[in-house]
């Protein structure tokens, strides 16, 4: 880090401190945001940090009802998008499978691969569903649930709700008699959501000792509390860093995750792109990004290393003293067990409102990531661009590209079946991408990245570039109740993002032969 920045971190902690902020935070006070007190979606989304004590009320129900589902059933699915899925499946990722306890799966994506697979992933009658919305109205939440109530042949005591009180997804689950309707507390959004039930109850079905994890997460948020000095502070200190960087033009958080832990950075990205990516400012996450050579990255990158363990890699310490001694700033966030991610939940989500506020957003509200929503529902009504995506000319291959300045970044983002194989291709693509442009390129699933980066796509800084890699299903299936099938609305989202971005000017192609793409570029 340079001095220069050492300094600007300095005056930055220091006038936190004089404004009370960290205080500030804790008594839930808006204007540590925005000079509207009133503002929506801002002072009802602050339970996050004082939702322990409820949560231990509900540990006990928690973890009766995953022994009861021990005992029942072959295997869980989740059913959820964005907020209510990232959590779980970080810690599906980081713990993995108990064998005392049945095989957990996630369903996020409306491709019709990744429906059929958990259709044909088991028998309905010994699977159990939970069906995870706040809203308890998403798009593709209730289209899954709809596809798999029929075939479950309507068996309400094989499915589980997590969702607010008073939704219509609550009222779903007392109408068809649900096993179990767990309602969360209204103040806490999705992303801000991993310590409370929609993270609680799928752990504890996977075999997670909740308890522990919320020991962890209640440890931590102590130590940010409002008497701790901001310098020692570990969430105050994590949010100046980001906000300050992000200032300075290192605008490019950069994790780098040890194996154990990598799918941290899901959750990451998530929580610091929604919550930042707006007004035209925005701190844009890079995750899943392979080490580079410290002479290939340019001054707009802030790197922070979280390795499970307290004693790195050789070959990953020399990396990050290089590129610390290349000017670069290096922040190293180890963690004692896999456990400590209850603490680490806490601390990105008090880093993030505290980066929040020095960039002077409301770091609670996502409002550009209806209009993709709307987009998609007009491609629907109107039945509209659900045809094959005609191929790019070289032409407009060249002009995107020399489009692309080295303080930019590229999102890759793949409509397709997320799966090992998938990962392996579109890292691919993202990586050759990475090579011709030399610069920083993320990827990611759609529709599950319209919950998340899809806001600081549009409301962020306007340094963003887009390739979607889209193509039609070698299968389909019809979504109950609608007329259309998982395939068209996954087309449909594809299309009303390429709409919303183009409304906002922001540079998109769309890709459906990655390889002659390549070949192209």
């Amino acid at each position: 880090m340079t001095q220069n920045l050492r300094d600007a971190l300095a005056r930055r902690l220091e006038a936190l401190s004089d404004a009370d902020v960290i205080r500030r935070v804790w008594e839930r006070d808006p204007t540590v945001w925005v000079d509207d007190p009133a503002t929506p979606e801002l002072k009802d989304r602050l339970g996050w940090l004082s939702l322990f004590p409820q949560m231990r009320r509900d540990l006990h129900e928690v973890t009766r009802f995953a022994e009861e589902v021990r005992e029942e059933f072959d295997r869980v699915i989740l059913l959820g998008m964005g907020g209510s899925s990232l959590a779980p499946e970080v810690m599906w990722r980081t713990f993995g499978r108990n064998p005392r306890f049945p095989p957990f799966q996630m369903l996020d994506s409306t491709a019709p691969e990744a429906v059929i697979e958990v259709e044909r992933g088991g028998d309905p009658g010994r699977t159990l569903y939970i069906v995870a919305s706040k809203s308890g109205t998403t798009l593709e939440t209730m289209s899954f649930f709809r596809y798999f109530w029929r075939q479950s042949g309507g068996r309400g005591d094989h499915f589980v709700a997590i969702t607010d009180g008073d939704t219509p997804l609550a009222r779903l689950g007392a109408e068809q008699r649900f096993r179990r309707v767990f309602l969360n507390p209204t103040d806490i959004g999705g992303r801000y959501s991993a310590l409370s039930l929609f993270g609680l109850v799928p752990a504890a079905l996977m075999g997670v000792d909740v308890g522990k994890l919320l020991d962890r997460g209640e440890e931590m948020a102590r130590r940010c509390g409002p008497d701790v000095p901001v310098e020692s502070n570990p969430g105050a200190w994590l949010g100046a860093l980001m906000a300050e960087t992000a200032i300075a033009g290192r605008d490019k958080l950069t994790l780098v995750l040890t194996p154990g832990i990598a799918g941290f950075g899901l959750w990451v990205e998530q929580l610091v792109a929604e919550s930042t990516g707006k007004g035209g400012k925005g701190i844009v996450p890079v995750v899943m990004e392979p080490p580079r050579a410290p002479g290939h990255y340019v001054d707009h990158r802030l790197f922070v290393v979280q390795s499970l363990g307290r004693q790195l890699d050789p070959r990953l310490e020399r990396w990050m003293h290089a590129v610390a001694r290349n000017g670069h700033p290096v922040a190293w966030a180890p963690l004692d067990d896999p456990y400590d991610l209850g603490g680490e939940f806490f601390c990105w989500e008090f880093a993030t409102a505290v980066a929040g506020a020095v960039l002077r957003i409301n770091p609670f509200n996502q409002p550009d990531v209806a209009e993709s929503k709307q987009a998609t529902k007009r491609v629907l009504a109107e039945r509209r661009g659900l045809d094959p995506v005609a191929q790019l000319r070289r032409h407009d291959i060249t002009a995107f590209l020399e489009g692309v300045s080295a303080r930019d970044y590229v999102a890759v983002l793949a409509y397709h079946a997320p799966s090992k194989e998938a990962d392996e291709r579109v890292a691919a693509f993202a990586g050759a991408l990475r090579d011709r442009l030399a610069g920083v390129v993320t990827w990611g699933y759609g529709p599950r990245y319209l919950h998340s980066t899809g806001q600081l796509h549009k409301g962020g800084p306007p340094t963003g570039h887009f390739v979607q890699l889209v193509g039609d299903a070698a299968v389909d299936r019809p979504v109950p109740g609608e007329d259309y099938s998982f395939g068209e609305l996954l087309r449909a989202q594809a299309l009303g993002d390429y709409e919303a971005l183009v409304a906002r000017k922001r540079p998109v192609l769309r890709v459906t032969d990655p390889e002659s793409f390549l070949e192209q570029v």
